[in-house]
């Protein structure tokens, strides 16, 4: 499944990082601690945390993380949004909670 699809489906916003949008999503890693994600999420999953910082970027490109959706409406600050452009990795912003977001997701991606 491509990011785009899962934009649609669960009525995301684009914030940066648009030239990754074709992306294969192959998962989905829940956590706002760092080093968990640092240490444990895989390639290809997209990755749903409120950590708005420039560091996601950072982690998600070490571990090929296809995208990274931020919860509760939060917006990432702009350095945040550099990186992302440059890294493309796609910043996506729902205005739902982190349980609410990863339950969808985990709906969408079973059915794959």
């Amino acid at each position: 499944m491509k990011i785009t699809d899962i934009i649609q489906a669960l009525d995301l916003k684009i914030i940066s990082g648009q030239n990754g949008l074709s992306n294969e999503i192959k998962g989905g890693y829940v956590s706002d601690l760092l080093s968990d994600v640092m240490g444990n999420a895989t390639e290809g999953q997209i990755w749903i945390t409120l950590q708005t910082h420039q560091n996601i970027i950072a982690i998600a490109s070490l571990k090929e993380i296809s995208a990274i959706i931020l919860v509760k409406g939060s917006l990432p600050e702009n350095d945040t949004i550099e990186k992302s452009n440059t890294e493309n990795i796609p910043v996506l912003s729902s205005d739902l909670d982190t349980f609410s977001i990863a339950g969808r997701l985990f709906d969408i991606l079973k059915m794959e």
